[in-house]
């Protein structure tokens, strides 16, 4: 087993050398891939290694932002974290993360190991790796030829949790009616974060709500404020389950163009997030970070100043700079983090048009069936068309794209169809839009963010431009 082990680790950090030197790949899912093939039981040697214990982040949206934002509270607080920050969430991407952070021994010096874990694979990381306190940021639809139907995914997290050992801590989504059950069905102690509800914060009517029944009972759910999708302030007029009062929450929600500003009320006062990003989603992110840090001890004030330094990950709405032109990078992955991703667009500040690349695979990682693009509202990009010069439809499902566009209402002579990503990219970036979105699913993500990172300017500080990430 030990000579397996070394073999693992030396061949995975060779593969992470060769991808830095080649420029191919990220290195965040091959070394643990073949570590893997080769030490089927590697994970079990990183147990226990992380000295205060370990927090694992799942669900649907925002495990990404979640975790690096978490991740850097921990770090600003003076503490040593493995994480795997570029959202390779599967247990190839979590072995990675042990391996880059360790010896040749497998032997890590850290406090806290902080993992992203996708909720399909949750079940068996976490039977390697026992958490110690449990994230959960939302559920919904995504990817049904892989996950199943919505049902489906929250039993695989709702099933696993009670296998975990006696003391694991829940922090919930409590705006969420299907994240906010696991704290009675699984009987572990929990801290809710959420939002204040507010009539000024309502998103309206939404095409991809998803959680129209009470998860215990069945009865139609009553909302006062639906936030987004499914979340927001619902109780069951069946059997009384309702949204649990926060443990952490925020309120006086102000978004400009320079982020997101909100007082936020936990165990001992108030405090104020300023977050350089902008987005509802962000702040639900946030929340599950502060919050989770709180539990762990950090002070509240520690926890503000890191997030006030936030920067997304690659494709979580990242800024780019073309010429005099603003640009921003989203990973879409399902119906609504794309609705999401679509209201950023109408809510830039800008007064010139966009110009819009939509890039859409059906590789494995991506989902298989499409279909899901239906759920999307891109009618609302139809009756705002005073804000976009064009768009752009490109990746191996670039004709479905613009046929979805067609039945929207976007007027066909603003939509064109280029498959091939260089070309593409040029352009929107060359285009009449004195602003360019670029929206990509997994696959096409990272070709499109290798052209445009060689052709505009990735913007390190806090941008005007920059709003919320969905993942």
């Amino acid at each position: 087993m030990y000579l397996r082990l070394m073999l693992a680790i030396l061949v995975a950090r060779l593969a992470m050398f060769l991808s830095r030197i080649t420029g191919r790949g990220r290195g965040s899912t091959l070394p643990g891939k073949l570590a893997l093939r080769i030490c089927p039981g590697l994970l079990s040697r990183f147990r226990g290694q992380a000295r205060k214990g370990v927090v694992m982040v799942t669900g649907t949206n925002g495990k990404t932002t979640t975790n690096n934002m978490l991740a850097g509270i921990l770090e600003q607080a003076g503490f040593r974290v493995v994480v795997n920050r570029e959202g390779a969430n599967l247990m190839t991407g979590v072995a990675t993360a042990f391996i880059r952070a360790g010896n040749f021994t497998g032997r890590i010096n850290c406090d806290y190991a902080v993992l992203e874990v996708d909720e399909a694979v949750f079940p068996l990381v976490s039977t390697w790796i026992k958490p110690d306190t449990v994230v959960v940021t939302n559920f919904f639809r995504d990817q049904l030829d892989r996950y199943g139907e919505l049902d489906t995914t929250v039993q695989k997290v709702m099933a696993a949790l009670p296998k975990l050992p006696g003391g694991v801590k829940l922090i919930l989504n409590g705006d969420d009616p299907l994240v906010a059950r696991l704290a009675g069905e699984t009987g572990f102690p929990a801290l809710f974060y959420g939002i204040r509800p507010a009539p000024q914060l309502s998103a309206g009517p939404s095409y991809s709500r998803e959680a129209k029944f009470c998860p215990l009972c069945g009865t139609a759910l009553s909302y006062g404020i639906y936030i987004y999708s499914q979340l927001g302030d619902y109780s069951c007029p069946g059997c009384g389950f309702a949204r649990p009062k926060p443990d952490l929450e925020a309120s006086s929600v102000f978004e400009d163009q320079t982020g997101l500003k909100a007082a936020v009320k936990g165990p001992g006062g108030y405090w104020e997030v300023n977050l350089p990003v902008r987005g509802i989603h962000n702040l639900y992110n946030a929340l599950a970070a502060f919050t989770t840090s709180l539990s762990l001890g950090v002070a509240p004030q520690t926890a503000a100043a890191s997030l006030e330094k936030y920067l997304p990950a690659t494709g979580r709405m990242e800024s780019f700079r073309y010429k005099d032109k603003p640009v921003v990078l989203t990973l879409v992955k399902n119906p609504t983090g794309f609705n999401q991703a679509l209201s950023a667009l109408l809510r830039d500040p800008g007064s010139s048009r966009q110009e819009v690349l939509i890039a859409i695979n059906d590789n494995d990682a991506d989902g298989r069936d499409i279909s899901w693009l239906w759920d999307v509202d891109f009618e609302v990009l139809a009756q705002h068309p005073e804000k976009f010069s064009r768009f752009v439809c490109s990746g191996q499902r670039a004709e479905d794209m613009a046929l979805r566009l067609k039945y929207a209402g976007v007027p066909v002579w603003l939509v064109a169809v280029e498959k091939e990503y260089r070309r593409a990219v040029d352009a929107v970036l060359n285009g009449k839009g004195g602003a360019v979105g670029i929206l990509a699913t997994y696959t096409a993500l990272w070709p499109v963010e290798k052209i445009l990172s060689r052709r505009a300017e990735r913007l390190k500080h806090h941008d005007s431009y920059r709003v919320s990430p969905v993942s």
